[in-house]
């Protein structure tokens, strides 16, 4: 027997719907489970009907759908149920509510035929769904490298309240229910500390250096420079106390939407508390620089034993100020160096996050707080250390993909942490770091699909998806001013959709996204762009795969570039390891191979094929989808997928030539060296197609952890690759 909700019955809605300027409706909603959630689906749902008239006539006058709750169903979980007149969306929670309107908004929004509502047994595959989101407050309290145009251009964003009103419905209509927001010192931000009153910055700030591409040109990622602070200027008048107003408005609005918020620090980094540090100076493995003292004595270094009371205080009070913030997630910084000599870092974060928390919940009986530990520059066994015994949620986070999210579904980097986990019973989070794809529409439902079945599922708390080195805030880099300031998320819809839809279903089928892609695109022929979606966005998975390269900062496979050495030449190709247990062979290694008389494994030019095969029938069904539309969005969308193929089919002639290279380095036959000029020649033509299709939609960026990506900037090292090959020499003894 159905256990009914204990809730007062509190809404009862006749829909009669006359505005709605049709006359096939009628619905009447009794609503037994009224919360914030409910009525922003039942908003979604009532602007669907007003959107679509049925296809097959009229729903029976007087039809009525009852929303109600079954705790036994668990959590998120939801039914609909179809019998006569009357539509039952049973839940098992406020968030299962919210899911089932939605759902049922869905139905009809894409079959536009009201006499075909599905019933439903849905159960969430992965109970937490995140977003990983770098939010850069203000230029005094930066999030981890702001040296990049998008984390410049966001800043003022970060403040906006319509911006965070239609983020947080499309991350709930998405199913996310995390999100993650990442800062190395919020605080002087966010809160205001009556132990330390100059800490509370007032107004939004940026600065107006313009970046150039030097590496750690603003000094060390996360901490802010003295460069920074010489060139300020306010984007947004604004006291503490109104900021803090914001963020609870912000904080409630997300936990109407069913959605968790957990604040992430680097450490150690009090920025604009601190004095602020010299450019280009890196502290990564080095030791502690002499540092003038800041605000009440607090500087950058792990070893001042000032800054663990700011920091005590500073977490208390955050936590009092947002009653809402499910948790805290904290990294053992580049900065925090075990040789300082007070505190190791297990033990800095111990004091400086671990006793204040727990201090604040012996004060605040009931309230929880989560607690996730990031596994970098530390271990299992230093975080259980001190870890043990938290009065709460612990869990452990980990780099899943690397930066490499767009790879391969399966990766092999979680084996050992999976194994360290075990003897203290943990769970982690995957942080899946993309790190690889910023301006190009990518959009691959099984890899998403094999990638989340991939986890394994006894050691898995969840993941947050995002970046490092970019900003998801607002579009700025459209030429068409009707896309530039739209939100990234929906720009890029159809990923951010696969990734939270599947990983809460993963039973949704072609079928599914391709009403989908109907739905938003109408006119066209929607399983042909779902196939040509699919192909091209195999593309640059196979080229990561095969050049590999692990953090963000050492390549960016749009733009063909890293921060260090800049362009990947055909002589880099040619060395560059792959994905490791891919089976995949370098160039190097091919060559070596075959100098033994035997290759093992996926040849580079097998590689090559498979990339010009998905890069062809993307170009293919490109020109016909083409001819059938002049909707400006979808027309981009074509031309991003154009671009996909065009960059895929010069990687192949690249991926070629340089293995045409080794083999003239290890047989001494010219005409090896030939084809490779001509194969260089080939890939020119390629990236010039590639660029000149980026350059009719977007403005050319500086990426804070590669540099400057401008395709028609970088045809010079393009084709300077083809003089290379042609000059390469043997070794003098060969």
């Amino acid at each position: 027997m159905m256990k009914k909700s204990a809730l007062k019955f509190a809404l009862a809605l006749l829909c009669s719907l006359p505005a709605f300027a049709t006359p096939y409706i009628e619905v009447e909603i009794i609503d037994r489970v009224e919360s914030a959630g409910t009525r922003f689906a039942l908003t979604e749902l009532r602007n669907t009907l007003m959107g679509n008239t049925p296809k097959s006539g009229k729903i029976q006058a007087g039809f009525t759908m009852v929303i109600e709750m079954d705790s036994l169903l668990g959590e998120q979980s939801y039914q609909i149920q179809k019998s006569n007149d009357t539509l039952r969306l049973i839940s098992g929670d406020y968030s299962g509510a919210m899911y089932s309107i939605l759902d049922l908004a869905e139905q009809i929004k894409l079959n536009r035929d009201f006499t075909q509502i599905r019933e439903k047994n849905q159960h969430p595959y992965l109970l937490r769904r995140g977003i990983k989101m770098n939010i850069p407050l203000d230029a005094r309290t930066p999030s981890y490298d702001d040296t990049g145009d998008a984390a410049q251009q966001n800043i003022a964003v970060m403040w906006d309240w319509d911006f965070w009103q239609n983020y947080l419905d499309q991350l709930a209509i998405d199913r996310y229910n995390v999100l993650t927001l990442w800062n190395p010192h919020p605080f002087p931000s966010m809160i205001k500390l009556e132990e330390y009153p100059d800490v509370a910055l007032n107004d939004v700030c940026i600065t107006t250096l313009k970046p150039v591409g030097i590496e750690n040109e603003w000094a060390e990622p996360q901490l802010v420079s003295t460069q920074v602070m010489e060139n300020l200027v306010v984007v947004k008048s604004i006291t503490i106390d109104e900021k803090i107003a914001f963020w609870q408005k912000v904080m409630q609005y997300a936990h109407d939407r069913g959605i968790d918020i957990y604040f992430f620090t680097w450490n150690v980094c009090p920025n604009s508390v601190a004095k602020p540090v010299s450019p280009y100076y890196r502290t990564y493995n080095q030791p502690i620089w002499e540092e003038e003292p800041g605000k009440y004595g607090i500087t950058n270094q792990m070893d001042n034993p000032m800054n663990i009371p700011y920091y005590q205080a500073a977490i208390k009070k955050f936590l009092e100020t947002y009653p809402l913030v499910k948790g805290i997630g904290v990294t053992a910084g580049e900065h925090m160096i075990d040789s300082a000599g007070i505190y190791t870092r297990e033990q800095w974060i111990w004091e400086a996050y671990g006793e204040p928390i727990i201090e604040f919940l012996e004060q605040h009986p009931g309230r929880k707080v989560d607690f996730i530990h990031r596994v970098w520059n530390s271990n299992m066994d230093k975080i259980m250390h001190y870890w043990n015994n938290y009065p709460g949620n612990f869990e452990a986070s980990f780099k899943y993909a690397k930066a490499r999210l767009y790879s391969s579904p399966t990766l092999p980097f979680a084996e050992k942490h999976i194994e360290s986990m075990k003897k203290y019973q943990l769970k982690s989070w995957w942080n899946l770091r993309n790190d690889d794809i910023f301006v190009l529409r990518w959009g691959d439902p099984d890899y998403v699909r094999d990638f989340i079945t991939h986890f394994d599922l006894e050691s898995t708390a969840g993941f947050y998806m995002g970046s490092d080195g970019y900003v998801w805030g607002r579009v700025f880099n459209a030429k068409n001013p009707k896309f530039n300031g739209q939100l990234e998320m929906e720009k890029h819809w159809y990923n951010f959709m696969l990734w939270g839809r599947l990983a809460y279903d993963t039973q949704l089928d072609s079928s599914f996204f391709a009403e989908k892609l109907q739905t938003r695109y109408p006119g066209t022929e929607a399983e042909k762009l779902y196939t040509a979606w699919k192909t091209a966005s195999r593309i640059i998975p196979k080229v990561n795969c095969y050049h590999w390269n692990d953090w963000d900062f050492q390549w960016s496979v749009e733009a063909c570039i890293d921060a260090r050495e800049g362009f990947h030449d055909v002589i880099r190709f040619m060395e560059n390891p792959t994905l490791e247990k891919s089976g995949m062979l370098s160039p190097k290694e091919y060559t070596q191979q075959i100098a033994s008389g035997s290759t093992q494994g996926i040849t580079p030019f097998q590689v090559a094929a498979a990339l010009r095969c998905d890069a062809g029938n993307t170009l293919n069904t490109v020109t016909l989808l083409r001819k059938k539309t002049n909707q400006p969005e979808l027309c981009t969308l074509l031309d991003d997928l154009d671009a996909t193929a065009n960059l895929g089919n010069y990687y192949a002639a690249k991926i070629e030539a340089a293995t045409e290279l080794a083999l003239f380095l290890e047989t001494h036959d010219p005409e090896y060296q030939q084809k490779s000029v001509e194969l260089l020649t080939e890939a020119a033509g390629h990236w010039k197609a590639y660029a000149r299709i980026l350059d009719k939609n977007y403005q050319p960026q500086m990426l804070a952890r590669t540099k400057l990506f401008d395709p028609n900037q970088i045809m010079k090292e393009v084709e300077a690759d083809i003089p290379l090959a042609k000059n390469v020499k043997l070794p003098v003894n060969h």
